[in-house]
C-alpha cells in the first residue's frame, strides 16, 4: 500500500491528509511541530507521529505542508533522512525543483505540485510537475491516486507553475469577493444575509458546472442568459463599463509577477 506522510498538518496539509484517508488510498502519517494541529486530522485513519524522522521512516511520499518561509529550515533539518527510496512532494510557491534539489541533493526525487483550498472540500484542483527519469510509471501511477483523493489533477511544465497559480491556486479568493459582492448587493435590496451568501454560492457552483460538464464556451452561456433588452444584458455592459474583466486580467497579472519573484528568491 502507498505510504504517504506530511509534514505539517495546517489548512492544506490537513485537507490533503483527510482526503487521502478518507479514500483509503494511502496509509497515512502526520507531523506537525504544533501539537494541537493533530485534531486537524481524523486521528482515526491518520497516524500522527512525533517527529520528521518517524515520517521518513514510515512513508516512501513525504509532503512538505508547511509555510513556505520555513522551507530552508526544514531543507537542513530532513536532507539526512532522505534515501533513494523516498519522493519529496512540495506544494510552496516559489520553490523550484532545481532550488529544491540544490538544497537537498540532486539525487532527491522531487515532485512540485500545486494544490488550492477547495481541496477541504475534495473539490481542489492540483497542478504537479517532476522530472521525467526521477519518477517511475509505478510512482506516476501512485501520485495520480493520491491527487485524486482531494479533487481533480492536471500535470503541467513547471514553467507554467506560475501561471496555474493565477488560475487556480489563487482564483478562490476571488470567488469569495465575487460572491461577498453580490451578497452585499443583495442584502442591500432586502434578502437576508445568510441567503444571500447561498444564493451567490450556488450560482456560482451552477455556472461552473455548466462550464465543465457542457464544454460550451463561457461566451456561449453567457449569451444564452442575456435576452435582448433584458436586465442581464444591462448588467454586462455595467461590468464592462466599470471594468470588471480588465480588473480580473490585473490582479491575476499581479499574482503572476509575485510568483515569478518568490522563485527568484528561493534559488
Amino acid at each position: 500500500m502507498i505510504k504517504i506522510g506530511f509534514i505539517g498538518i495546517g489548512n492544506m496539509g490537513s485537507a490533503m491528509a483527510n482526503g487521502i484517508s478518507k479514500a483509503k488510498s494511502a496509509e497515512v502519517f502526520a507531523y506537525d511541530i504544533d501539537e494541537r494541529k493533530a485534531s486537524n486530522v481524523n486521528q482515526n485513519e491518520v497516524k500522527i507521529l512525533k517527529s520528521t524522522k518517524e515520517i521518513f521512516e514510515k512513508s516512501q511520499y513525504v509532503v512538505l505542508a508547511i509555510k513556505p518561509q520555513y522551507y530552508k529550515e526544514l531543507f537542513k533539518e530532513i536532507k539526512e533522512y532522505i534515501t533513494s527510496e523516498h519522493i519529496i512532494v512540495t506544494i510552496a510557491p516559489g520553490f523550484t525543483i532545481k532550488s529544491v534539489k540544490k538544497a537537498l541533493g540532486e539525487e532527491t526525487k522531487i515532485v512540485r505540485t500545486m494544490p488550492n483550498t477547495p481541496a477541504l472540500v475534495n473539490e481542489g484542483m492540483t497542478a504537479y510537475c517532476f522530472i521525467e527519469e526521477d519518477i517511475d510509471d509505478k510512482a506516476h501511477d501512485e501520485l495520480k491516486t493520491i491527487f485524486s483523493s482531494f479533487g481533480k489533477y492536471i500535470k503541467i511544465n513547471e514553467t507554467d507553475i506560475e501561471a496555474f497559480i493565477t488560475i487556480a491556486g489563487s482564483s478562490p479568493a476571488y470567488a469569495y469577493v465575487y460572491m461577498e459582492a453580490m451578497a452585499d448587493a443583495a442584502v442591500s435590496f432586502g434578502l437576508a444575509r445568510d441567503v444571500s451568501y447561498e444564493l451567490a454560492a450556488q450560482a456560482l457552483k451552477g455556472a461552473a458546472q455548466m462550464v465543465l460538464e457542457s464544454k460550451k464556451h463561457p461566451g456561449v452561456l453567457k449569451d444564452a442568459v442575456c435576452s435582448p433588452g433584458g436586465g442581464t444584458i444591462q448588467a454586462i455592459l455595467k461590468l464592462e463599463e466599470t471594468g470588471f474583466r480588465n480588473s480580473i486580467i490585473q490582479s491575476m497579472k499581479a499574482v503572476y509577477e509575485k510568483s515569478i519573484e518568490q522563485g527568484k528568491l528561493s534559488e
